[in-house]
């Protein structure tokens, strides 16, 4: 069992860590059956019962500093595949319409572990385990965006003078069952993972079932409306400022 406490934190040296060790001798000494002395509890002798086996110390500087690696990791995940996308498709709408989804999914699971911390019945600490899950989850969304981004760019050199609209609703529609097969089974396998894969991976298994859900559904209803609303918001824009130029001129 691990246990996690805030207790003495901002306390250090040797004495704090033997109180903190104490306080929870006594909290869970009744819970075994033959008694134990806090001799035992702390020596973990062989053939003996198994007491503390391990103790470790986060200080509240440390636990800053990994807040900040992480958040600098999907910060800069997300600048990297923005960059990534805006080359591939040779236009910067889908690079921010895909990073506006991928914000939307780490914002999501972020929430859903804050809501739900401390009710769940296992560990959803956000540590390494979840900044890990979220940067998987943001690598499966993107590229189930991209699939799509790519059939739409196939749509429009194919029918150039189709409505932007329609090449995008027919590449959403043609890419749909294979988005939804994947995700499928994707779900199935972490599910699995998620009822007999142990306590220790409950809580990275789960954020990586909240982030495929989430990823799958933000790629279809996220990520291509931002695109299509900034192209057609440019297209007025052009077209408004080539009315304005027609009417300067016949004056």
């Amino acid at each position: 069992m691990k246990i996690t406490t805030k207790f003495m934190i901002n306390e250090r040296g040797q004495q704090s860590d033997s109180i903190v060790s104490n306080r929870l001798f006594d909290g869970i000494k009744g819970f075994y059956k033959t008694p134990l002395t806090i001799t035992d509890f702390k020596a973990n002798t062989p053939g003996k019962i198994v007491g503390e086996l391990s103790s470790q110390r986060v200080d509240p500087t440390i636990s800053y500093s990994l807040i900040w690696k992480a958040f600098m990791a999907v910060l800069f995940s997300l600048l990297i595949i923005f960059i990534y996308i805006a080359l591939r498709f040779k236009n910067w709408q889908f690079g921010l319409g895909g990073v506006t989804a991928l914000f939307h999914d780490s914002l999501i699971i972020i929430g859903v572990f804050s809501l739900f911390y401390g009710i769940m019945p296992f560990s959803m600490e956000v540590d390494q385990s979840f900044i890990a899950a979220l940067l998987t989850i943001i690598g499966y969304s993107i590229m189930d965006t991209v699939i799509i981004f790519d059939r739409i760019r196939e749509y429009r050199a194919l029918y150039p003078k189709r409505e932007l609209s329609i090449n995008i609703n027919t590449a959403i529609n043609s890419t749909l069952g294979r988005t939804i097969n994947t995700s499928g089974v994707t779900l199935i396998v972490l599910i699995i993972i998620f009822i007999f894969g142990g306590e220790v991976l409950r809580g990275f298994t789960f954020a990586l079932i909240v982030g495929v859900v989430i990823g799958t559904y933000s790629s279809v209803f996220n990520a291509t409306p931002v695109a299509y609303d900034i192209l057609m918001w440019q297209k007025r824009r052009r077209e408004k400022k080539e009315l304005m130029t027609l009417k300067t001129k016949a004056k």
